[in-house]
Formats: C-alpha cells, structure tokens, sequence
C-alpha cells in the first residue's frame, strides 16, 4: 500500500499558500503585498507542508529533495519515481486550488483573458517564466545553484552527525532556506527550485485557459526550472557528502540516532526481563542480609 502513488497532499497548502501569495500580489497591483511577502509566504509554505507530511513521506515536496535522497540511499529508484509522482499530484491540485479561490479575481484583472505575457498575465502565478535579461543557459545556472544550496543546507539539517537538530524544529529551519534562497536568488525566474513546483501548475494552466503558449513562451522555458533542479541536487548532494558528511565520524551519527532518548520499544522491551533479574537479585541480598 505504501508504494502505490497517493497524491502527496502535503503540496497543496505549499502551492496554495505560495502561489496564493502571488495571486494576491499580482491581482492587488502590489498594493495587497510585495516580493517580500511571497518569499515568507513560500518559506512559510514549506515549513507548513512539511510539518503536515513528515511522519508519512519525509516532508521531501520537491524532486529535487527526492532525488538527493535517492542518491544518499535513504529511498529507492523505485520510491523516487512514487514520490515524484504523487509530488506532481499534489502540486496539480494546488493550483487548481488557487485557480478556484482567485477565479473571479483572475477574470476581472485579465479582462476575461488569459493571458502569458504583457500588463495583464496571470500565468506567472502558478509558474516560473524568465525575466527579459535571462538567457536559458544563464537561467539553467541559476536553477543548479539555487537548488544545489536548498540541498546543501538540507543535508545540514537534517544529518544528524552535523550539529544535531530535534526533529521538530527541521521542517522550520528548511523554511527559513527557502526564505534566504528567495531573498537572494529570486530575481532572474522566481527561484521556482522544484520541478513539480512549475510543471504540474504549467500543465493545469495549459488545460484552464492558458493554452500551449505557457510552454513556447520564454524561448520554451518550461524545462529549464524542471532539469536545473534535477542536476542541482545531484551537485549539492555531491558537495555536501565530499566536503562535509564523509568528514563526520561514521559513530558519532550512529551515536546521535541511537541515544537513549531515541531507544526503540523493542529494545526496552528485550531490557526488561534483564532488569527483573537484577531487582529479584538485589532484593535475596538483602533477605540474606537481614
């Protein structure tokens, strides 16, 4: 049951409150929010969505994030191909969520148009779409760097050798990258950094209204927020385990999973009959003793 690809509802309030906040700043003229808004709203939207999935998947929400997993060994090829599936699920949803909540609004602003580029676009809502400067190679490198540091400060978090974090506070701290690589990397395309982030709305954006010019606009920009990410979290996954995770002692990990606040239940389940022996022992003592 768990290999079977359940749309990963933990994307929609990542896509709905993320892409939420551009339509809110999009459709106000800035006069409802700003830049700066969307990029805590997407950083909040990721510390939401990973909060909500955590226990279920691993929070991952990005392919990027999967495939980094994938290659540390954490996950099969197999359950990368389910979990990038139900990812692109998820985010599909999430759009038509926003399209749903925002369609009047989209109506009037677009005059009844739907529209990829000039005054009135609204396709930059739910997905990514190159500044007039941006070249597609410049835009491809700026994809596999953004997203190589989202993974690098990823593993960081969440390597337990490595300055340990409790669980509970990761998902907040993931956000709080998000927040920093969209404050510093968000200019040239909107640091879309996720593949299914950009295609699956693109996809739901062809089929609403939009029409294929959502993939021909941009010089067909469409694949380049959907393999930069890809290579970027094979370099950032490469970065982080040959300059700092092969350099952390195998046993001081081991030491910081098996600690005795993390002790599995059957491990103290095996430890009780031991401490029966001891106490049945120390109490003949004592009626020796006596």
């Amino acid at each position: 049951m768990h290999c079977l690809p359940k749309p990963d509802m933990s994307f929609s309030p990542l896509q709905l409150c993320g892409c939420g906040s551009v339509a809110q700043m999009e459709l106000s003229g800035f006069a409802k929010a700003q830049f700066l808004s969307v990029n805590i709203a997407f950083g909040f939207a990721v510390t939401a969505g990973s909060y909500v999935s955590a226990g279920v998947s691993g929070a991952h929400l990005n392919p990027a994030v999967s495939l980094a997993m994938c290659i540390l060994w954490k996950i099969s090829w197999r359950q990368l191909l389910v979990y990038c599936l139900a990812q692109f699920i998820g985010a599909f949803a999430g759009a038509g969520l926003v399209y749903l909540l925002y369609f009047d609004a989209l109506r009037a602003y677009g005059g009844g148009n739907w529209t990829v580029y000039g005054p009135q676009a609204t396709a930059g809502i739910f997905a990514s779409y190159p500044s007039e400067h941006l070249g597609a190679i410049n835009g491809l490198s700026d994809q596999v760097i953004a997203t190589a540091t989202l993974i690098i400060c990823i593993l960081a978090i969440i390597d337990n050798g490595n300055n340990p974090i409790p669980q509970n506070l990761q998902p907040l701290l993931v956000g709080i990258v998000v927040l920093l690589v969209g404050l510093s990397m968000g200019f040239n395309c909107g640091y879309p950094i996720n593949p299914a982030r950009d295609l699956a709305p693109r996809i739901f954006t062809a089929l609403a209204g939009w029409g294929l010019e959502v993939f021909r606009a941009g010089g067909h920009w469409w694949w380049v927020p959907v393999v930069g990410p890809m290579i970027g979290a094979f370099f950032g996954t490469a970065f982080y385990e040959i300059f700092i995770g092969i350099h952390i002692p195998q046993g001081q990990r081991e030491e910081n999973d098996g600690g005795e606040e993390h002790q599995p239940a059957e491990d103290e389940a095996a430890e009780l009959p031991e401490k029966e022996e001891l106490i049945e022992t120390e109490e003949e003592l004592i009626e020796t003793t006596a």
